[in-house]
């Protein structure tokens, strides 16, 4: 039997370090975990594409052997804002991008939110009321966009998402992503399905989407989705799952349990608060002093060194020589004395190199595989 591969989401670089030292093939970067946690607030198109790249960037830097799949929303904007985006997230170091059909302008409908009247009703995650689908032309042609970026040199998966499902159909849903799998998706997902019937149909989909793999979103604490076991979801035929609420909801739970305990006068309980030790270990900080180690200059030392004999007493002409002595920097430099008998330093650098992760997912007969290499 074929195995699918779970991917729990992040929305930082921490919680991507932290999927990645849990064992987890991938991850997903969400956009509802980077609305939250970036702006503390709601997924509903307020985040920018530079946000959301800058955000991945991160995310990307902080692991160094599993591929992320980001989520590119609707591709902010028509198709070539579409082609842009696909390679944005490539060049940020993104192993996949899910691209939507949902309409990324604004409507107005009766009762938003359940009061009377009308209200306002933007792009939005998944599972939230109040969506609306581009046409499909407009669809597939965002969709052959990416596609086409992807061909044009951009190494990244085509994860091709619908919301049509809870827009208009199960039917149009299915229809929408033959018409991706067709386009030349890699990956092809109909979000908040509704029962298991509906997830066997997804995954029985004929013409160009039965031989493409299908992503199934398990939305952790009441989306429309059934939960189900791994097991279960192979059985139906997803190779793909992603999980995005799990570390956002414990950590949003965790947080309002410590804020009370500290208005209450207590400090949370030691089985709630990892060891200061436990926590810089996963903040990164025993690898950045071990990599400290391998490029200390002998004689370097933390504390700053006494200043040589006389070197503070030097008057009129000594005080050039006396400026640029004692500073115990390798890096900086004394330029030549001005006029009044002065010195500047200048400081050399040199940029830091980038780290780069070498990661392709490949889909075979026995199942999805990843293959990592290390920076």
């Amino acid at each position: 039997m074929s195995q699918s591969v779970q991917g729990p989401c992040c929305h930082d670089g921490l919680s991507a370090r932290l999927i990645e030292e849990a064992g987890f093939p991938l991850a997903f970067m969400s956009g509802f975990g980077v609305a939250a946690a970036r702006l503390g607030a709601p997924d509903t198109n307020l985040l920018s594409y530079s946000e959301v790249l800058d955000q991945g960037r991160n995310i990307n830097e902080a692991t160094r052997s599993i591929p992320i799949i980001g989520d590119g929303d609707h591709g902010y904007g028509n198709a070539l804002s579409v082609k842009r985006t696909v390679r944005g997230f490539a060049n940020a170091g993104f192993a996949g991008i899910l691209i939507e059909d949902q309409a990324s302008s604004t409507i107005i409908f009766p009762n938003f939110g359940g009061a009377e009247g009308h209200g306002v009703a933007p792009k939005s995650c998944g599972h939230v009321r109040g969506k609306r689908v581009v046409g499909r032309q407009e669809a597939v042609a965002r969709l052959r966009a990416a596609v086409d970026a992807r061909e044009e040199g951009a190494d990244i998966l085509i994860v091709a998402r619908t919301d049509s499902r809870q827009a208009q159909s199960l039917e149009e849903a299915l229809w929408r992503v033959a018409a991706f799998a067709d386009a030349g998706a890699d990956i092809v997902f109909i979000d908040a399905l509704e029962s298991r019937e509906e997830m066997r149909a997804f995954c029985a989909a004929g013409g160009a989407a039965r031989s493409v793999p299908k992503m199934a979103n398990m939305l952790e604490g009441g989306g429309k989705t059934p939960i189900l076991a791994p097991a279960e979801l192979e059985e139906l035929g997803f190779k793909l799952v992603a999980y995005p609420l799990s570390l956002l909801g414990v950590s949003i739970r965790a947080m309002q349990t410590a804020l009370t305990d500290l208005k209450g006068g207590r400090v949370p309980p030691e089985a709630a608060l990892p060891s200061f030790a436990e926590i810089q270990s996963a903040v990164g900080f025993p690898q950045y002093f071990a990599e400290a180690e391998r490029y200390a200059v002998p004689g370097d030392s933390e504390e700053t060194p006494e200043p040589p004999s006389g070197s503070g007493s030097g008057s009129g002409s000594g005080s050039g020589s006396s400026s640029g002595s004692g500073s115990g920097s390798s890096s900086e430099s004394a330029s030549p004395a001005a006029e009044d008998g002065s010195a500047t330093t200048s400081t050399s650098g040199g940029e830091a190199s980038a780290i780069e992760v070498d990661v392709s997912i490949t889909f075979e007969d026995d199942g999805l595989a990843v293959a990592n290499a290390s920076r």
